[in-house]
């Protein structure tokens, strides 16, 4: 016996995703997808229930569109839950991915899934069928609900607690930077007591949850009273930390822009005719940089993730007008000791490096580089 639930189909270039909704409820002892919680993105095509496997066709949730900038709607990220499915075989069909951003990302991807939203593992089951734009994987589930993600998130709710960790310490000052455009703060931390001013941001593209699980990871032993290397730091400089550089991103599941469709992470300065930073576009780049230009700045590290890169590898700031030998020098020292004493990084992969004069400055860690390393203003 087979039961098909349809609903009106969203236009591939659509902006807006009122059509489709983003939870279905199949009735009792039916399957049921929601994707209407902190970071979800999923919306409902059509769920075909037969006997021996349930079939659904489901779609990525498009962002506003970027203008300025990127000029597109963003799509990639994913986060929903199914329930009601134990020893049952659902077949799930993410029927336009081949429109996603990063299309290519999809080869040898394997979707990220968890029982209890803390322990995560891959499907193996996951392909992408390159011809059709589909992005399918087939799970048998030990539990009677099971949340499914393009990785594993780190959820506004989470970040919430990594502030309120953080500010307990007393080690660790919070301050609020300003609010964004759906009123959330824009939390900064800072650490140390040493004359060197390092900046370290996060998160300017949403979708990219294991730049915040690098954060928490480096606030952990930041504040680790016991952590011998963090101790050293804190004596030597002085850290500046948004943890979150989008949170509006982070709590509507976007991949790459904020609540307005800005792509942060081309709003570090004025390009052509184009005027950024703004209050009324990204406040989030606005309230940081005026902290970076009053405080000043030694080094400053942007963390990100990459949808087509299997590898974890550093991007330099080649290309910027003042990008000098010793800047370059500094640069591969940092590299290769990072590289030694963790085995997850290497110098093989990456982004290479711009030609001279040619950095888009619009960039964070162009802009950066720019006008603040050293403390001078240019």
């Amino acid at each position: 016996m087979t039961s098909v639930v349809e609903f009106p189909k969203q236009s591939s270039n659509s902006s807006s995703s009122s059509s489709l909704p983003s939870a279905y409820q199949g009735g009792k002892d039916g399957i049921s997808i929601n994707a209407n919680f902190d970071s979800g993105n999923i919306l409902i095509e059509n769920v075909d229930q037969q006997s021996n496997v349930i079939i659904a066709n489901l779609r990525l949730r498009s962002e506003p569109f970027t203008e300025g900038t990127d000029k597109r709607c963003h799509a990639q990220w994913f986060y929903f839950r199914s329930s009601q499915i134990k020893d049952r075989t659902i077949h799930y069909r993410i029927v336009n991915a081949g429109e996603s951003s990063y299309p290519t990302g999809w080869k040898n991807y394997k979707t990220c899934a968890s029982y209890d939203r803390e322990n995560w593992f891959r499907i193996q089951k996951t392909d992408y069928d390159e011809t059709k734009g589909v992005l399918e994987w087939k799970h048998s589930s030990a539990q009677d609900t099971v949340w499914f993600a393009y990785f594993a998130p780190y959820t506004y709710e989470r970040h919430q607690q990594l502030i309120a960790n953080s500010a307990m310490s007393p080690l660790c000052s919070l301050r609020v930077l300003g609010l964004t455009l759906d009123l959330h703060p824009i939390d900064y931390l800072i650490v140390g007591e040493g004359p060197k001013k390092i900046w370290v941001n996060a998160r300017v593209h949403p979708g990219e949850s294991m730049a915040e699980w690098f954060m928490e990871g480096l606030i952990g032993a930041l504040l680790d009273e016991t952590n011998e290397a963090g101790q050293l730091l804190r004596q030597q400089a002085t850290i500046h930390m948004v943890p979150n550089m989008n949170p509006d991103g982070t709590v509507r599941g976007h991949l790459r822009t904020n609540a307005a469709g800005a792509n942060l992470n081309r709003e570090w300065c004025s390009t052509g005719e184009y005027k950024a930073p703004s209050l009324e576009r990204s406040p989030e780049v606005f309230h940081v940089l005026n902290q970076v230009k009053l405080v000043g700045c030694d080094a400053y590290v942007d963390v990100h993730g990459d949808e087509e890169i299997e590898a974890n590898f550093f991007a330099d700031c080649a290309g910027c007008p003042n990008w000098s030998p010793r800047l370059k020098n500094l640069f591969d020292q940092f590299s290769d000791a990072y590289c030694e004493v963790s085995k997850d990084f290497q110098r093989g992969k990456g982004y290479g490096s711009d030609e001279p004069g040619k950095a888009n400055l619009a960039i964070v860690r162009k802009y950066s580089i720019f006008l603040y390393i050293n403390g001078h203003s240019l």
